[in-house]
């Protein structure tokens, strides 16, 4: 296989992988409706929250530490292993009795599944061509999307027998970690991972690293209090600023369309660019695209409009600073690097919809929410601008 057949076929499994983040995290948004019906599943709301809580924590400890796993021992078997983990715990879930075993399952089905896209994208950084990194990184990243369309679409045809949509992303795990173990390949050869320098979690802290891994850290962590804040309850907040609930639907499903645009334009624009400067302009016209849709607006083309680019900068810009990791460390950190900086970002995924679910409650949040999202955009940029400018040159070919 040549070089670059070899990078399509990682490309493509990459994708897949990251394809089944974007299912499971839709997967059980879709089945809480059924879950807490008295008449299904009889399980109640905050048995549920924790259950959901739960899980996105063990997506966060995942990412954190099998970044590490992946740079001390090569992305291939930790790689195979975390989406074993998630398959299997998947296809569990249904055949839990009660919430506390629900809530383990979904746990441990986290770990494996948070494991699955930091190693997946240190693996097409490594890949990637001379100035087409923050390219590797992105596109892989669309299969977030896909993979939510295709858990509601499933969402919708399962009804009451929510089960379904468990067992066939389980199944489909298995499947794919057959084509993972017959055609991945190795990025990070053992003869060279023995001749790098030995790393610890700790050297992501060092002197030379702290201000990159903190502006990261906080960048990460932001960017995702917009993204699932937003994925979570926008309709919710849509409708209370008087919008129609039909209307609040389409508009998550323009800004998810707007995402996917904006994950090519970014990345073509960090390449070329630089990644720094794309990364706080992106987040900057996040904040102010927030400020924006807190003004009501009459003409229903106008908002879809400004919901469509708002969607553009919103979900890309979190998403640049996985690519922002694979400039700062050198390939035998950039994984764990990549794995950090994903795992305390996912702590911004409970945060987001927690506080906005606060202001719902408290009937603030429109046009309230707006204004927290904008000022977490803001936070980020400022997080951004303190981190060293990267060197031109590529650091995962260090």
């Amino acid at each position: 296989m040549t070089a670059p057949q070899s990078r399509r076929w990682l490309a493509i499994l990459c994708f897949l992988i990251v394809v089944f983040e974007g299912y499971d995290i839709v997967a059980l948004g879709a089945t809480i409706p059924v879950l807490t019906d008295p008449a299904i599943g009889g399980f109640s709301v905050d048995e549920m929250n924790i259950v959901n809580t739960v899980s996105l924590v063990g997506v966060g400890l995942g990412a954190a530490s099998m970044g590490r796993i992946a740079d001390r021992f090569g992305r291939r078997a930790p790689l195979l292993v975390a989406v074993a983990v998630f398959s299997v715990f998947t296809l569990a879930f249904p055949l839990m009795p009660d919430a506390t075993l629900m809530g383990l399952t979904r746990f441990v089905a986290g770990l494996g599944l948070g494991g699955c896209m930091p190693v997946a994208l240190a693996m097409m950084q490594e890949a990637a061509p001379v100035g087409r990194r923050a390219l590797a990184n992105n596109i892989p990243m669309i299969g977030y999307h896909l993979g939510a369309v295709l858990a509601s679409l499933a969402g919708r045809f399962a009804g009451a027998e929510w089960s379904l949509l468990y067992y066939l992303g389980g199944g489909l795990g298995l499947v794919l970690l057959v084509l993972l173990w017959i055609g991945l390949p190795e990025t990070a050869p053992a003869d060279e991972r023995a001749r790098a320098p030995k790393t610890s979690l700790a050297d992501v802290l060092r002197p030379r690293y702290l201000r990159s891994s903190i502006g990261l850290w906080v960048a990460a962590f932001m960017g995702l209090v917009l993204v699932y804040g937003l994925n979570a309850w926008l309709p919710k907040i849509m409708g209370a600023a008087g919008y129609p609930v039909a209307d609040s639907l389409i508009m998550l499903f323009v800004l998810n369309l707007g995402a996917i645009a904006g994950l090519v334009i970014s990345a073509f624009a960090a390449d070329a660019r630089g990644i720094k400067g794309v990364a706080m302009i992106w987040f900057a016209a996040a904040a102010a695209l927030l400020v924006v849709l807190s003004i009501p607006f009459d003409a229903q083309v106008a908002l879809t409009a400004a919901i469509f680019i708002t969607g553009v900068f919103v979900f890309s810009a979190q998403t640049l600073m996985y690519a922002f990791a694979g400039h700062v460390y050198p390939r035998n950190l950039v994984a764990t690097g990549i794995g950090l900086t994903s795992g305390i970002g996912r702590f911004g995924a409970i945060i987001g919809p927690w506080a906005t679910g606060v202001m719902v409650a408290a009937g603030t949040a429109y046009p309230g929410a707006f204004y927290l999202y904008a000022g977490a955009a803001v936070l980020a940029v400022l997080a951004v601008a303190q981190i060293p400018n990267p060197k031109k040159a590529a650091s995962v070919d260090a």
